[in-house]
């Protein structure tokens, strides 16, 4: 674990209450220390199958090469090139509650507190930034929901304490 990750894990929220509460732009962090470049994923988003949004958890997706990402789902920060930034609820896997092992490897990150913004096309960086949980497939998709919603709150409280600590 590098010191980034530690810093996470130690100012992240557990009580995976269901409250909502949005991350004011001004407290979004603009840097995080120096880590590994690995954390660092970069590619252009594409269309995926639509499922991030008919579960109410749209994503932007980028198609990963096999064997070259930590799978898993993670608390991170997605820049665009033109600086625009945003935290997110990140999952790196292949969608096997869908798809078993046969998804396509993909990330896919749900920015918080943003609708309607449209970033086909555009490439993107996204900083993981603490490793909320590994990849796992769910029973049914009421389950997967309600773990979608335990890792959003967690990114959310993750990005406000983190910015907290960003004005220090």
């Amino acid at each position: 674990m590098n010191s980034t990750e530690s810093k996470c894990l130690s100012t992240a929220s557990t009580d995976g209450g269901s409250r909502r509460r949005e991350v004011p732009q001004s407290l979004i962090p603009t840097h995080f220390p120096a880590h590994d470049p690995a954390l660092i994923v970069t590619g252009v988003v594409r269309r995926g199958d639509g499922r991030g949004r008919l579960l109410g958890f749209p994503t932007a997706n980028i198609v990963l090469d096999p064997g070259t990402h930590r799978h898993g789902v993670w608390s991170a920060l997605v820049v665009t090139a033109d600086g625009r930034r945003w935290p997110a609820a990140v999952s790196i896997g292949r969608r096997s509650t869908f798809y078993g092992r046969d998804g396509q490897l993909l990330l896919e990150a749900h920015l918080l507190d943003v609708e309607g913004l449209d970033l086909y096309g555009e490439e993107i960086s996204v900083h993981l930034c603490e490793r909320i949980r590994p990849q796992r497939r769910f029973a049914d998709v009421d389950d997967l929901k309600d773990q979608l919603a335990r890792d959003v709150h967690h990114s959310r409280s993750w990005a406000m304490s983190s910015s907290a600590a960003d004005t220090r």
